[in-house]
């Protein structure tokens, strides 16, 4: 979420490492092989699989106790039912052994792909050459089964792989193979040539990336992208029209693998109402979301939830815009774990809002969230990603959790855009005890992006970004001066009661009052010096402010002390 995650580079690496988009295979002229249901299987073997959401698998699989196996199918040489069989005791081994080594072992041929003269899908000449297209994957693996004594079945149809474009229709012949096989009494679904890896965008390249969801996947998530020619092998009741196929959101492997249940809408092409569309996401829970628009994530406001995302989409241009959504888990523990891309949609934008163009500044996702809150900002007093000030003003409250400090500013776009120190001056901090105000004083009306930064008191370090607000104010006579100025000695949990406004009117007598501890003596020094009395844990006391450009606020931190310390700096009204 530190906002260098999102950078150009990150994305290029997105699903698959070297710049690879994770495209499965499929080859457009699979022939029209529809196999008759076999005469052994009745109707009561195509019960419904209702999907729990509790597993991808169409049967139970302990992945940990096939680890062996699989180990021991990919060392084994072309000498090779017999010897991968030796291992496998049950029919799911037997099975596993074989999808593991020919996933492991055939590659995706894409020079045969381009020239069709010279391609063979027959078992044995795709063992020969290592290498076939969907329908020699399936072949083999038909074959070998059959060896094995596992009944099992090549399919073919129409799949939503390589090439496919959101919301496309299909015709003509079937252009993907792929397999099923009979385990403990009902059918099961499987596609080796998507689960040995993928190929480039240009389709020049195969690169080798197993891909586990592929193996015996539950039917009605193997529906997403695989629709079989005939309909009995959906191994679903009802089973989808290929207009609904047509029409339903394809959620790849990655939308599973990492634990996404549900998005909204579920069609692929979203038309915007007033210049807005909005997507939702339900996962379990510790994911970490990103979008694309167009190729950046510069016109929405997403919010992380605890189980999932909310995004709200405000196109800057009417037309067809491309938006992709990415995720990825919170605790990253292996190298590949970088955003991928979970989601595609087609925005239809029919009219641009022009009021919600947001600063260049305003980081994904916006606003506090379980992700805040385990970085030690707890019980925000603002929910919400967006505050509205009428007056140019707001306040936020959090319960730190932490020994943090705390570091944040105020950025905005255009003419009125502020440098970063004065970007820090328009936010106060007032501590007490574990609790933090972050008062804003806006320079100007107009979209501002608070920016809220923070590291351990003990790290000598940088600070890390940790999350942001859009704060929006339409007021055009709103116009704050920033807060006083603050030195080192001025200590995190002193707080100015008054003057706020770090610029004072001229000629004047001014109030102070300030709450500060382990001090001897606090000074204001302006044109004369004024000090200032105890009353009740607060300094106060008046200064004028006749024939001075700034007032500093000083003090002895003890009494046997000679020198003082500057504190504050206040700026006076020019006459």
């Amino acid at each position: 979420i530190h906002h260098k995650d999102t950078s150009p580079q990150l994305i290029k690496r997105l699903s698959l490492g070297k710049g690879r988009s994770s495209v499965p295979l499929f080859h457009h002229t699979a022939r029209k092989n529809t196999p008759s249901l076999p005469k052994t299987m009745t109707t009561r073997f195509f019960p419904a699989y209702p999907w729990d959401k509790s597993s991808l698998k169409s049967m139970p699989v302990d992945l940990q106790q096939l680890e062996k196996l699989d180990a021991y199918a990919l060392k084994v040489s072309l000498e090779l039912v017999k010897a991968l069989l030796k291992q496998a005791r049950t029919d799911l081994e037997k099975v596993r052994a074989i999808w593991m080594w020919i996933c492991h072992h055939i590659e995706y041929d894409v020079v045969g792909y381009h020239n069709k003269s010279q391609l063979s899908s027959k078992p044995r000449d795709v063992l020969q050459m290592g290498k076939s297209i969907c329908e020699g994957y399936a072949e083999l693996f038909e074959h070998m089964c059959s060896l094995a004594g596992i009944q099992c079945k090549k399919l073919s149809g129409h799949a939503k792989g390589h090439g496919y474009k959101t919301g496309q229709t299909f015709t003509g012949n079937s252009d993907h193979a792929w397999n099923a096989v009979y385990l403990e009494g009902r059918w099961h679904l499987l596609d080796s040539t998507w689960g040995s890896g993928s190929v480039d965008d240009s389709f020049t390249k195969f690169t080798y990336r197993y891909n586990e969801f592929y193996f015996l996947t539950h039917p009605a998530l193997f529906i997403n992208n695989h629709f079989p020619d005939n309909s009995n092998w959906q191994l679903l009741k009802p089973t989808l029209t290929l207009k609904e196929f047509e029409n339903n959101m394809l959620h790849n492997s990655n939308f599973y693998t990492l634990g996404l249940l549900a998005a909204r809408p579920e069609t692929p092409i979203i038309r915007t109402v007033n210049g807005k569309a909005s997507v939702s996401v339900d996962c379990r829970s510790g994911t970490l979301f990103m979008f694309k628009l167009k190729g950046t994530d510069e016109h929405g406001l997403m919010t992380l939830k605890r189980h999932g995302m909310e995004l709200d989409i405000y196109p800057q241009k009417t037309g067809s815009h491309k938006l992709e959504i990415f995720a990825k888990p919170s605790k990253a523990e292996a190298a590949d774990d970088v955003y991928k891309c979970v989601l595609e949609y087609v925005v239809e934008c029919e009219s641009v809002d022009k009021a919600m163009r947001f600063p260049k500044e305003l980081h994904q996702p916006v606003g506090p969230s379980w992700f805040s809150e385990r970085q030690g900002f707890l019980r925000p007093s603002h929910g919400e990603p967006v505050l509205h000030t009428n007056d140019g003003r707001c306040s936020l409250t959090f319960t730190l959790s932490k020994d943090i400090s705390v570091l944040t500013s105020l950025h905005t776009d255009g003419s009125g855009s502020l440098n970063e120190d004065m970007g820090r001056r328009h936010v106060l901090q007032i501590h007490r005890r574990n609790q933090i105000e972050l008062k804003v004083h806006l320079p100007h009306a107009g979209n501002f992006v608070l920016k809220i930064y923070s590291k351990k008191k003990s790290d000598p370090g940088n600070y890390d970004y940790i999350f942001n607000y859009l704060i929006r104010c339409l007021n055009t006579e709103v116009k704050w001066p920033a807060f006083p100025q603050s030195y080192s000695k001025w200590l995190q949990d002193y707080e100015i009661l008054e003057p706020l406004s770090g610029l004072l009117p001229a000629n004047r007598n001014v109030q102070f009052k300030l709450k500060m501890h382990s001090v001897a003596k606090v000074l204001v020094q302006a044109e004369n010096t004024y000090p200032l009395t105890q009353n009740k844990g607060c300094w106060e006391g008046t200064c004028n402010t006749s024939g001075c450009r700034e007032v500093f606020v000083m003090v002895h931190e003890n009494a046997n002390h000679s020198f003082y310390s500057h504190v504050l700096k206040y700026e006076v009204e020019t006459q």
